[in-house]
């Protein structure tokens, strides 16, 4: 296959950022006839640095369809898993978040780039050392903080305890043995205390509906009690259908609030899902990174070391939202006013 030249440099460029090189064994994971062209193009980027590199394949089922999380098919792939733990990176292009195996590659000293977006995104939100600054500096505020607390003029009002769960931050590339990031990306994130998150959490025309790929239309109530949505409202299609998309699980673990963070990409365009008719259908990492966002999440928790291993994940990027940790805003109204993780206006998009 041949390998397009603009490709090729920029995944030179990536896999550069991840400390790739001599001696070193980088396996690019993937599924089916999905992504050929990337992953051959990885492979190529990874010779070129002198790694050892080769494509594992797998073949995906109806259980482990993309889009359901923590299912893919290495569950019960004992000969695949004892591949992937003993390269030094693999670059996957399954979908192995929220997954067991993902965390038991990890232990093993492998570090995970997840790549499941188009090139037209992976180009335009590519990862800077600036971003990785920021995001590292969010990472260490959270990590400090005991509690979280965001707003909005709309009606949201929640609070987070935090300290039982660890930070991740993803700033799009990896170059630390266990580390996991997401090519591209731009947030830091963490988990409420095991019952410790109550509120109100108000969508409103604009937000995101991740799960479906598309912008919130009507206004929607999520009350929640010690972790758990306890009560969806809204007189317009949107409640119905984060309702009764949750209630299809079969799962009431899906109703637990998961991770919470917020977004600093500035290249990120919270507006993609409207212009990319024309262009490959993406991932999320436009809605999820998208500079001020207040990322809001339901479902599984394993990423961060629990136990909630739930099919169904939400995450539910918010706009014009104020966030506190403990006493210091980072947000308001959508901008972010901490001066650590300010963008100089000259740089945005």
């Amino acid at each position: 296959m041949k390998v397009d030249a603009e490709i090729l440099e920029l995944f030179t460029r990536e896999l550069a950022l991840c400390g790739v090189k001599a001696g070193e064994s980088v396996v690019v994971l993937t599924a089916d006839d999905e992504w050929a062209e990337n992953a051959h193009a990885f492979m190529a980027a990874a010779g070129q640095l002198g790694a050892t590199t080769f494509n594992l394949n797998v073949r995906r089922g109806q259980s482990n369809a993309v889009g359901v999380q923590g299912r893919h098919p290495l569950v019960g792939n004992a000969l695949a898993m004892q591949t992937l733990k003993s390269a030094t990176m693999v670059i996957d292009m399954v979908g192995l978040l929220f997954s067991r195996e993902q965390a038991e590659i990890q232990a093993a000293g492998v570090r995970i780039l997840r790549v499941m977006e188009p090139f037209h995104v992976l180009k335009q939100m590519f990862p800077t050392e600036d971003l990785r600054r920021r995001v590292e500096y969010a990472k260490g505020l959270l990590e400090r903080a005991r509690q979280l607390r965001f707003t909005s003029a709309a009606g949201t009002d929640i609070v987070y305890r935090l300290g039982q769960y660890p930070v991740i931050s993803e700033y799009g590339y990896t170059n630390e043995p266990g580390r996991w990031d997401h090519f591209p990306s731009g947030f830091s994130f963490t988990q409420g205390d095991d019952g410790a998150v109550d509120g109100v959490v108000v969508l409103q025309p604009g937000d995101i509906l991740c799960a479906f790929k598309q912008y919130v239309q009507s206004p929607v109530t999520l009350r929640v009690e010690k972790g758990m949505v306890v009560d969806i409202s809204g007189d317009g299609l949107d409640a119905q259908l984060i309702e009764s998309y949750i209630d299809s699980f079969h799962d009431p673990r899906a109703y637990a609030i998961s991770h919470i963070g917020w977004g600093l990409n500035e290249k990120a365009r919270w507006y993609q899902f409207s212009v990319t008719r024309q262009l490959p259908a993406e991932h999320v990492m436009n809605a999820l990174s998208f500079y001020g966002n207040v990322l809001f999440s339901l479902g599984p928790n394993l990423e961060l070391g629990g136990t909630n291993d739930t099919a169904c994940h939400l995450d539910l990027p918010m706009r014009g939202c104020s966030l506190w940790l403990d006493d210091t805003q980072i947000l308001r109204d959508g901008d972010v006013i901490h001066p650590e993780m300010q963008v100089q206006a000259s740089t945005q998009p």
